[in-house]
C-alpha cells in the first residue's frame, strides 16, 4: 500500500520548528575539483549524452496504453486489459504510452487495475530528451560557475571544468543512481544531488562530505544513516522521501530517532522530511534535483545561517512578467526566471517548472516565490524577483525569444567575451513576434512564410504597423523532413509523425506545402504532437517515437539522421530600431557578421552564409529598404 505524508505544514512553521528543534556551534577548516565554483570556463560545455536517455515515468503509478483508457470516468470505470506498475523515475515500457497515478488506481483481486480517469498520449511521462539534448550546449565560455549548475553538469556528462563550517554529510540512495562521470544505461541516472547539495553547502561555508551510493536496501540505508549521524553535525539524505514502493527515508529516520515532518507546503519539495537523531538535524531531499534545490534554500541554508554561517540575502528586482501561472492555494510556489532589462524595465520569463529538468537552474537567472496565499501570476504583472547572481551581471541578459535554432547555442559563445549572456526561449516565430511587440525581449528570430513567398515583412507589417524596425539575416538555412531512413514529405501520410508547435515557422511552412500537395493533416499520425526545438523533433525520430519530423538540416546531422530537403528559408533577427544603441544588441549584430560565426554556420551545415549579417530596415508605414 502506498505511504502517505504524515502531514503538510507551511514553509513558515517548518522554519521556526528547525529553529526550535535544533542549536550548534560551527567549527572551521582549511578548504582547496569538485569545486568548479566561483571559477570561469575557458570554452562552451556541451551535453554527452540526452537526459533522459529514454521514457521515464513522472509519477508513481501504472504505465498503460493511453487508447485503452478512453471513455474512462466514475460512472464508467474501465478494466485495462494491460498495464504495468512504476514508480517515479521508472523506465516506461515501450508498448505503452501513459502513467496514470497510483491513486487513481483499484487494484482487482486478481492482479488486473481499473481506473475511472482517462490519459492523454504521453501524460506524466518524462520523454527522451525532455531536460537537454546530446550536443546542447549547456553553458558558454567566461561564465562564472555557480553552485546549482554542478549537479547539471555532473548529469550531462561532464567531469573536468578548465573557513567557517558545519559538517555536513549527504548520503545519495537509489538503486537507479550511477557516479557522476558515468554514462547511465537505460533506467539509470547520474547521481548529481549530492555532488550540487555539497557545492551549495561549500558556497555557504559548510564543510560537506557525499558518501557512496547506496541502494535501496533499508538495512544498507539505515547503517548509512547511523554513520552519517556519527560523523557530522547534520545529516541530508538524498531521495527516498517521496510515497513510492522503494522509498525508506522516513522509515529509517523514525527507526533511529524522530521524525518531525513529513511534507511542507511548498513547489517544488513538497517530500522534505525533516527528523531528529542524536539531537542532530537529518533531513530527506526529494530525489528530483530542482525540488533539492528548492529544500536547501528554503530550509536547509536557514538552518545553517543560525549556526553562525554567512548567508547573503539575494538582490531583488521588480520585473513584468511574460507569462501567466497558475498556482495552488495552500502551497508556496518557487519558480525559476530568467530575468533582463528590455529598455528601463525588468523582463520575467519563467523556465519550466518540471522539478527534473535541471537545465531549468542552468538557464535561470532569478526566482520568484509564489505565496501559499495566492492562485498566481498573470502576464504583464509586476513581481519580486529574487536575483541569483549580482544585479551587474543580470544587466548583461540578452533576451531572444521566438523560433529556435542550433545556431543560437554558437551565437551566444561569440557574444560571451563582450558582456553579453544570450538567453534564448523557444517560442516559435508568432511567439517572438507577439514578444517584440510587447517589448519583452531585445530581439525575435523569426522565418515566417507570406503567401507571396517572401519571409517575415508582411508579418511584421500586420503584427507591428507602427514600429520602426531592424532585421538581421542569420542565414538562409535548409528545411525538411528528418527521418532515418530517407523519408520525404510525400511519404507522411500514415507514418507516426511529431511536429513543432503551433505559431512556429516550421509548422506554418509544413503546412503551406502540406496544402500545396493536397495532403489532410488528419492522414499523418502524430501532427498534433508539439515539440518546442528541431533537436527535440530529431531525437523524437532517432529513438523511435516517429518516423519522421520537421526540422533543419543541422538537427538531422547532430544526431546522424537523414534528411530531405523541403525549401530554403530565410531566418532572421528582429528588433526595434532605437535598441541598436545598447551595447548588447550592438554586439549580437557584430557577432552575427563575424568571420567566426560563419564558420560555425558552415560546421553545422545546412546554412547558406550569403545575406548572413546582411540588415533590412522595416519603418512604420513605409515600403521595406535593403
Amino acid at each position: 500500500m502506498v505511504r502517505r505524508y504524515l502531514s503538510v505544514i507551511s514553509l513558515a512553521e517548518a522554519n521556526a520548528l528547525v529553529a526550535r528543534s535544533f542549536d550548534f556551534a560551527p567549527g572551521t577548516e582549511t578548504v582547496p575539483l569538485e569545486n568548479a565554483v566561483g571559477r570561469i570556463t575557458a570554452n562552451p560545455i556541451f551535453a554527452r549524452f540526452s537526459v533522459p536517455e529514454i521514457h521515464l515515468s513522472a509519477m508513481d503509478g501504472i504505465a498503460v496504453r493511453s487508447a485503452e483508457t478512453v471513455g474512462a470516468s466514475e460512472q464508467h470505470p474501465v478494466t485495462l486489459s494491460s498495464a504495468a506498475r512504476v514508480n517515479t523515475g521508472n523506465i516506461v515500457p515501450p508498448e505503452y504510452d501513459a502513467v496514470i497515478m497510483i491513486e487513481d488506481v483499484w487494484e482487482e483481486d486478481g492482479g488486473g487495475y481499473t481506473i475511472r480517469k482517462p490519459v492523454s498520449p504521453w501524460q506524466h511521462v518524462r520523454p527522451v530528451g525532455e531536460d537537454i539534448g546530446e550536443s546542447e550546449m549547456i553553458v558558454p565560455s567566461r561564465h562564472r560557475v555557480q553552485a546549482h549548475e554542478t549537479g547539471a553538469l555532473a548529469s550531462y556528462g561532464v567531469t573536468e571544468v578548465e573557513v567557517y563550517s558545519v559538517r555536513v554529510g549527504l548520503v545519495p540512495t537509489g538503486s537507479e543512481l550511477v557516479p557522476a562521470g558515468e554514462r547511465p544505461a537505460p533506467g539509470k541516472v547520474v547521481e548529481s544531488n549530492t555532488l550540487m547539495a555539497a557545492a551549495v553547502l561549500r558556497e555557504a561555508g559548510a564543510d560537506a562530505r557525499r558518501y557512496p551510493i547506496v541502494v535501496d536496501d533499508y538495512d544498507l540505508i539505515r547503517d548509512a544513516v547511523l554513520r552519517g549521524v556519527r560523523e557530522n553535525d547534520v545529516l541530508l539524505i538524498s531521495a527516498g522521501s517521496s510515497a513510492g514502493t522503494r522509498d525508506f527515508t522516513a522509515d529509517v529516520i523514525a527507526d533511529l530517532g524522530e521524525v518531525l515532518v513529513h511534507g511542507v507546503g511548498i513547489k517544488p519539495g513538497k517530500p522534505v522530511i525533516i527528523g531528529r537523531i542524536n539531537d542532530k538535524p537529518v533531513i530527506g531531499l526529494p530525489g528530483y534535483p530542482l525540488a533539492a534545490l528548492t529544500v536547501l534554500r528554503e530550509i536547509v541554508l536557514p538552518l545553517l545561517s543560525r549556526s553562525g554561517l554567512v548567508r547573503p540575502e539575494p538582490e531583488t528586482v521588480e520585473a513584468r512578467m511574460t507569462t501567466s501561472l497558475h498556482s495552488e492555494i495552500g502551497t508556496d510556489e518557487f519558480v525559476l526566471l530568467t530575468a533582463g532589462r528590455v529598455g528601463d524595465a525588468w523582463v520575467a520569463v519563467p523556465q519550466s517548472r518540471g522539478a527534473g529538468v535541471q537545465m531549468s537552474a542552468v538557464r535561470a537567472n532569478a526566482f520568484m516565490q509564489i505565496p501559499a496565499s495566492s492562485e498566481g501570476v498573470e502576464a504583464g504583472e509586476t513581481v519580486r524577483a529574487r536575483l541569483r547572481v549580482p544585479e551587474s551581471l543580470a544587466e548583461e541578459v540578452l533576451l531572444i525569444t521566438g523560433s529556435h535554432d542550433p545556431a543560437l547555442d554558437h551565437l551566444a559563445d561569440i557574444v560571451r567575451p563582450a558582456g553579453v549572456d544570450l538567453h534564448s526561449t523557444h517560442t516559435g516565430s508568432m511567439g517572438g513576434v507577439l514578444a517584440l511587440k510587447k517589448r519583452e525581449c531585445h530581439a525575435a528570430p523569426m522565418h515566417l512564410l507570406a503567401p507571396d513567398g517572401s519571409y517575415n515583412i508582411p508579418y511584421l507589417q500586420r503584427y507591428l504597423p507602427d514600429a520602426d524596425l531592424l532585421l538581421l539575416c542569420v542565414a538562409e538555412r535548409q528545411q525538411g523532413i528528418i527521418s532515418r531512413d530517407g523519408m520525404t514529405l510525400d511519404d507522411l501520410p500514415g507514418h507516426a509523425f511529431v511536429n513543432r508547435q503551433k505559431g512556429s515557422g516550421t509548422r506554418m511552412l509544413l503546412d503551406h506545402f502540406l496544402k500545396e500537395r493536397g495532403f489532410d493533416p488528419a492522414s499523418i499520425p502524430g501532427y498534433d504532437r508539439e515539440m518546442t526545438t528541431h533537436l527535440a523533433v530529431a531525437l523524437a525520430v532517432r529513438t523511435g517515437d516517429a518516423d519522421a519530423g520537421m526540422g533543419v538540416y543541422s538537427a538531422a546531422k547532430a544526431l546522424d539522421l537523414a534528411f530531405s530537403p523541403v525549401a530554403t528559408e530565410r531566418y532572421e533577427l528582429v528588433m526595434h530600431r532605437d535598441t541598436v544603441d545598447d551595447p548588447r544588441v550592438a554586439a549580437l549584430i557584430e557577432a552575427v557578421s563575424s568571420d567566426r560565426f560563419k564558420a560555425a554556420l558552415r560546421s553545422l551545415g545546412g546554412y547558406e552564409t550569403r545575406e548572413t549579417g546582411v540588415l533590412r530596415e522595416l519603418r512604420a508605414g513605409q515600403p521595406l529598404r535593403e
